[in-house]
């Protein structure tokens, strides 16, 4: 019955629409973004989508196009000149100070400031149209399609760096082409829940997952799953209370995130010790 009468509305079939394909893609690439321990360049793009945007509202162009150049011109920079780890968080930071100056400067000479700026700091996701829901689902099959034709050297190279290198698996190539992927993929997800919170698709669903299974495939299972009930119960809540969406996405994924790691920790305690005359052990 709910869900009949807000499918009335365009505006909220585009919500579903959209808000699912980008809780899938997130969900499957967040599995990866918490193994290799990139959040906080999740983070970072999120605020160089911003720029991005601001710079496309001044050109008049889409936003999701500013988002997509700027994120994916910065994760080539980052890719290519942070080789290092300490030299990558340099990068990273240059970067991403370049980028907000733009973005501040577009601001300033754009003349549609207040509206745009709640809308690329919270998300829009009840004003997508029809043809940002196409555009969403194209480039969400797509990242989906590049993860799982390289899972298997993307999954030994995030979750055994050292034994993939050792292996001779083109690992820099990995790493700029997966950097490439979460740049398209946080780019989407800022018209879901904004600039601001577009970690909460990427990490936290995939956090949920790593606090109940070990296996590859069942996190990014669950992950998905998550993702997407968050986004679901986030449309419902804020159609029927008129609260921003995001803020109803953010608080059901914290919240499944502590009684995951809460069900984790008691599982932990329920585990018998380990025999210390266990011979393994000595």
């Amino acid at each position: 019955m709910l869900l009949s009468v807000m499918l009335q509305y365009s505006f909220m079939q585009h919500g579903f629409l959209a808000g699912t394909f980008v809780a899938i893609m997130c969900g499957a690439i967040g599995v990866f973004v918490v193994a290799r321990g990139l959040s906080f360049i999740a983070h970072t793009f999120s605020h160089i989508g911003f720029s991005g945007a601001a710079f496309a509202l001044y050109s008049g162009i889409d936003p999701l196009n500013g988002m997509l150049l700027f994120t994916c011109c910065s994760a080539l920079a980052i890719g290519q000149l942070g080789i290092k780890v300490l030299k990558k968080d340099i990068v990273i930071s240059v970067v991403l100070s370049v980028c907000l100056g733009l973005g501040l400067l577009f601001l300033s000479l754009s003349s549609k400031q207040s509206n745009a700026v709640s809308s690329l700091l919270f998300g829009t996701v009840l004003g997508i149209s029809a043809v940002d829901v196409w555009k969403t689902a194209l480039l969400s099959t797509a990242v989906l399609l590049i993860l799982l034709l390289g899972f298997k050297m993307l999954t030994f190279d995030s979750f055994d760096p050292v034994g993939a290198q050792a292996a001779g698996l083109p690992v820099r190539f990995i790493s700029v082409a997966f950097l490439l992927l979460l740049a398209i993929a946080t780019a989407e997800a800022i018209q879901i829940v904004g600039a601001l919170l577009v970690f909460t698709l990427m990490t936290i669903p995939a956090s949920i997952a790593n606090n109940l299974t070990q296996s590859v495939w069942r996190m990014i299972l669950l992950s998905a799953l998550f993702a997407v009930a968050g986004v679901w119960v986030g449309l419902i809540l804020g159609f029927y209370t008129n609260a921003p969406v995001s803020f109803f996405i953010t608080i059901v994924e914290g919240g499944l995130y502590f009684v995951s790691l809460g069900w984790s920790t008691w599982l932990d305690r329920c585990r018998p010790a380990p025999d210390a005359g266990d011979p393994a052990l000595s």
